[in-house]
């Protein structure tokens, strides 16, 4: 199977300024999108359902576009919800949320994304706990993700600056094995990677096979070809590791939307010629 492209859209007003190329309206994110020779579109939304089923189908198909993600954050940025409070009221409430997105993609076949949501320990003797919680979490959410729609659970090891509970690849892996998560599959964000990992071509191999989504993005936060990332090993090293998914832009709409949009694509296809 091919590499496919992939890029994002946010609905989400509390998150105005953060890293995804098109804004505010789904239909013409997915009209852009389709004109510039995109497979997939990534959805950030306030809310599950907060596009209607029936409409989201109906855009996707006038503009020959698949679902190939939708992110979970809203429900940190919105109501502070993560899967890792002190509060099980709050965890179970996170849950709820998640189960909802998860159900929400799932008829389209688009996995959900668990990234701010997974929190953070508050000190660092807590971050076993948290680990604890954020595992069983995932191994949970995950049997949902597959059992009803076939289709994993995506869960994102961020950097240090984000979380203190996963930062790197292999420490996914490790936390998908330990606590019993078969139907997660990890995000592997190439910003993330690049703070995190000593290689981040060594760290797609740690990842291996336990990667199910990709963040396709340059050092600092903007298209492909904007920082100082090395594209060709992360091509080399997906081909090599069977990769076979969606190369997202969850990057900065800098110096503007289209902009971002093209150099992506553009990258994409030198580096993941069909």
């Amino acid at each position: 199977m091919p590499i496919l492209s992939a890029v994002t859209i946010s609905l989400v007003e509390e998150a105005r300024g953060g890293p995804f190329v098109f804004w505010d309206d789904f239909e013409a994110g997915c009209r852009s999108a389709c004109e510039l020779g995109f497979d997939a579109v990534e959805l950030f939304a306030p809310e599950p359902g907060y596009i209607p089923a029936k409409t989201l189908r109906e855009v996707l198909t006038r503009y020959g576009l698949k679902l190939a993600a939708v992110g979970t954050g809203a429900g940190w940025l919105r109501k502070q919800l993560s899967l890792t409070s002190p509060d099980a009221g709050v965890r179970q409430a996170a849950k709820k949320f998640i189960a909802d997105m998860i159900d929400y993609g799932g008829p389209l076949g688009a996995p959900a994304i668990i990234g701010s949501m997974q929190g953070r320990a508050a000190t660092s003797q807590l971050i076993p706990e948290g680990r604890m919680l954020l595992g069983e979490a995932l191994a949970e959410l995950g049997d949902r993700a597959f059992s009803r729609h076939g289709i994993p659970l995506i869960y994102e090891p961020l950097n240090r600056y984000e979380t203190n509970l996963c930062n790197t690849q292999a420490d996914g892996v490790t936390i998908l094995q330990s606590f019993g998560a078969p139907d997660c599959r990890l995000l592997a964000d190439l910003f993330h990677m690049n703070i995190e990992e000593t290689s981040i071509a060594q760290g797609l191999v740690e990842g291996g096979q336990w990667i199910g989504h990709v963040h396709y993005v340059d050092s600092n936060r903007l298209a492909a070809g904007m920082g100082h990332l090395d594209f060709p090993a992360v091509a080399t090293t997906l081909k090599e590791i069977g990769y076979a998914g969606y190369v997202s832009a969850e990057a900065k709409s800098l110096p503007d939307a289209m902009t971002a949009a093209r150099a992506t694509i553009e990258s994409y296809r030198l580096h993941f010629p069909r």
